[in-house]
């Protein structure tokens, strides 16, 4: 990772390497903070973040679900996310954003309610998530041996950093078995999400993916339900086995990071023509116009850093 100017932090600018907590924080210890991912873009006008508001008002509900209280406004968190673009000059095409909250230094054990709050946003450069050559031509999509818990037992809509060991032990079978990312399904066997992002698959001409039941609602998942709709394109949202999977025309991934990554292969079965299918690229493509705002009626989903 390459490092900024600047971390915001309770509401101050920090120096990227000042911008420190201690170690016996309580989120280190039990795992409740809540994150966001949101991304801006260099347009012609200069830098836009792309659907800002949305991001800012998940990572509040996040906080909420985990009775976190973040003692700053959705506004304020919007305003200290564009000071932070205009303080650290980047250069890119693109720069990733990271506001996050969790619980600091002062209590120990798993009752959280009374350890402070530490509420921060970093921002850096960062490349295609899942690799260029995976943008152009697709990636190798493992299905993991792990499942997303059970609603029963987990808070699967929250954007929570404890929700992320599993995800990080499905990434991690997964490259270890030479594949690029990995797909989890839920607890009765239905694909749920990848490790970082969400599913699309088409077949027959419509473009499928699964509803939220245990799984993040993803902001880029509506984006690209809203562009296909707006295109012509059928788009259902109902559960997927992973023999479906197997047997679809074209895949691909959607997320902040992730954009739209196209998948070539899953468990050794080739998708497709085992390439970029022709609806993924026109998604593809179009998610890439509004992004960058080349697309006037998407226009509004971008806050340009003036």
């Amino acid at each position: 990772m390459d490092a900024a100017k600047y971390i915001w932090m309770n509401g101050e600018f920090k120096a990227w390497v000042d911008a420190q907590t201690h170690v016996l924080s309580h989120t280190l210890h039990y795992g409740n903070g809540v994150i966001e991912g949101t991304k801006a873009y260099k347009t012609e006008k200069g830098y836009a973040i792309f659907r800002l508001n949305d991001h800012t008002k998940r990572l509040k509900e996040s906080a909420k679900m985990t009775i976190m209280d973040i003692p700053f406004s959705v506004e304020e968190l919007n305003e200290a996310q564009v000071e932070l673009l205009r303080k650290n000059e980047f250069t890119g095409d693109n720069v990733y954003l990271r506001p996050f909250a969790f619980l600091g230094y002062g209590v120990m054990g798993v009752y959280h309610k009374d350890a402070p709050v530490v509420t921060a946003i970093a921002a850096w450069e960062w490349g295609a998530y899942l690799g260029e050559e995976g943008m152009r031509k697709g990636i190798k999509l493992k299905i993991s041996s792990i499942s997303r818990p059970a609603n029963t037992s987990n808070m699967g809509k929250a954007k929570a950093t404890a929700n992320y060991l599993n995800s990080q032990m499905a990434k991690y079978e997964a490259i270890d078995c030479g594949y690029d990312e990995a797909l989890l399904l839920d607890d009765q066997g239905y694909v749920a999400e990848a490790s970082g992002a969400s599913f699309f698959m088409v077949k027959n001409g419509k473009l499928i993916t699964p509803p939220n039941d245990n799984s993040l609602e993803s902001i880029t998942q509506k984006t690209v339900i809203e562009m296909a709709e707006d295109m012509g394109i059928i788009v259902e949202r109902r559960r997927i086995t992973r023999e479906e999977v197997y047997i679809a025309d074209e895949a691909f991934l959607t997320g902040t990071a992730a954009e739209i990554t196209p998948i070539r292969i899953v468990d050794a079965r080739e998708i497709g023509c085992g390439s970029r299918g022709e609806m993924t690229q026109k998604i593809q493509s179009a998610y890439f116009d509004i992004v960058f705002g080349r697309n006037k009626k998407y226009e509004h989903y971008l806050t340009y850093i003036n």
